[in-house]
């Protein structure tokens, strides 16, 4: 890939020496080499859009989401060019990394359509109370290496429509696609307001430091997310913090164990598991567990994996070297510990970071695989006998960022999934967000709200007039 890679900073697109390498998780090659931000650049980023927020801010609400809908249409314009980075960088079968173009599209798009509340009442002594919301002044916003763009677009377009100024930093294993955005974007705002600058593992720890910055919305990791959330407490900024997640499904015993397989095979494996709201704790009745096991063991065998530029994938590599490494070593546990493999459990040979679909039958409870998130795939099969027991299995976790249940009975399904802890539970049907709907977690899984009016009010603070 020979495109030169240039960092956004000030409205300047930056040619700086190319040292950050970017591999091919599906072949381990170095594919391009982008831009690495210094201490210096990033001062200067966050000088200029420290003085950019005043007019950005005092811009009319209707006029910033133009520039939103604007950018949505840019990136539309060239859907195929980023879809190809994002399955030459991060590993995803290209029609599905098409979708999340297009997902960050129709993102920016219901942004834009959000408004802010402002409340005013008038006392019995006659003084009028007025309470508005005000941006926060420079967001940083940390981007992840499993969905860099659509992820990227949660935090850009509240914080833009917001009025604040912008830093986003892809992570350093999937920067081609977002710095293309930074690219796109250059002329669709004043110098300043949207910067995009990459860099290794340095960046993110300054950025949650700098004193300039005034919030942070990070989405990773549950240990990265405290390690964001210390560094950032000096100076006390403002947090939105989406962690991990070790989402539980409950198959109740009148859903269909065929159908209801097929589906969650897609909910547990898409991306390749790569996914913060997958299924990955996947408990089904004993009385239908046999038939459910069997349909999805031969869903998970039946799909091709290989390359995402391949026609016909639908498994592609896990993203990265260390990542892989994690979820090999689970693998390798399951194994030693004596766990019986319905599907996968085999590490291919040859370049490339792939593993296949693994589905391990009924583990305890206790074992690693039920206890971690692998965030590849792997998925655990759990046998329950009661729905209490179900219930209490799922909640036994230190995250509580999604679940869903599975029934031919809707409000039998809305009562257990009642009873869950988690901030988002699915019925019947798992990933489904929507940019006009919050979306948050519970316990270890996060802090604050992306998404919907909630979302937006994140990226604001309180001012109220009196008088």
């Amino acid at each position: 890939m020979t495109h030169a890679y240039r960092l956004l900073s000030n409205g300047q697109l930056l040619d700086l020496p190319a040292t950050l390498p970017v591999l091919d998780p599906a072949t381990e090659e170095e594919i391009a080499r982008v831009p690495e931000c210094t201490a210096e650049l990033l001062d200067a980023t966050v000088q200029a859009a420290q003085a950019a927020f005043p007019a950005w801010r005092d811009t009319p609400f209707g006029q910033r989401a133009e520039r939103l809908v604007a950018l949505a249409a840019r990136i539309k314009e060239h859907a195929d060019e980023l879809a190809l980075l994002i399955t030459r960088e991060q590993g995803r079968p290209l029609p599905m990394a098409k979708a999340e173009v297009m997902t960050t599209v129709h993102w920016l798009r219901g942004t834009a359509q959000l408004a802010l509340p402002m409340s005013e009442r008038t006392d019995a002594q006659g003084v009028r109370w007025a309470t508005r919301r005000v941006p926060l002044g420079v967001v940083a916003a940390i981007a992840p290496w499993n969905f860099p763009l659509t992820l990227a677009a949660m935090k850009l377009g509240p914080a833009l429509l917001a009025g604040n100024t912008l830093i986003l930093k892809p992570s350093p294993f999937t920067p081609l696609a977002t710095l293309r955005l930074g690219e796109l974007a250059a002329d669709l705002f004043p110098a300043g307001v949207l910067n995009v600058l990459a860099g290794g593992d340095a960046l993110g720890p300054m950025l949650t430091e700098h004193p300039g910055i005034a919030k942070v919305g990070f989405t990773g990791s549950t240990a990265t997310g405290r390690r964001v959330m210390a560094s950032a407490a000096p100076t006390l900024k403002h947090l939105t913090l989406e962690l991990g997640g070790n989402d539980a499904a409950v198959v109740l015993p009148d859903a269909d164990p065929v159908k209801t397989a097929r589906k969650l095979f897609m909910g547990a494996f898409l991306n390749s598991g790569q996914v913060c709201i997958a299924a990955k704790r996947i408990y089904v009745h004993e009385s239908i567990y046999d038939r459910f096991a069997d349909a999805f063991a031969e869903t998970a065998k039946a799909a091709k994996m290989g390359p995402g530029t391949q026609d016909g994938v639908m498994i592609g590599p896990v993203q990265n070297r260390p990542q892989y490494e994690r979820v090999k070593a689970l693998i390798e546990d399951c194994r030693a510990s004596g766990h019986r493999f319905l599907a996968g459990g085999e590490v291919p040979s040859g370049p490339g970071y792939f593993i296949a679909p693994t589905v391990v039958d009924n583990p305890p409870e206790d074992s690693r695989i039920v206890q971690e998130e692998p965030f590849g795939p792997v998925v655990p099969l759990l046998r329950y006998a009661s729905v209490d027991e179900a219930v209490q299995r799922a909640n036994a976790s230190e995250y509580g960022l999604g679940a869903s249940v599975w029934s031919s009975d809707v409000e039998a399904a809305r009562a257990v999934a009642a009873r869950l802890e988690t901030g988002t539970v699915w019925i019947n049907s798992v990933h489904l967000l929507d940019p006009q709907v919050p979306f948050a977690g519970r316990k270890q899984s996060g802090l604050g709200v992306e998404n919907g009016v909630e979302g937006l009010l994140e990226y604001t603070a309180v001012q109220t007039f009196v008088g």
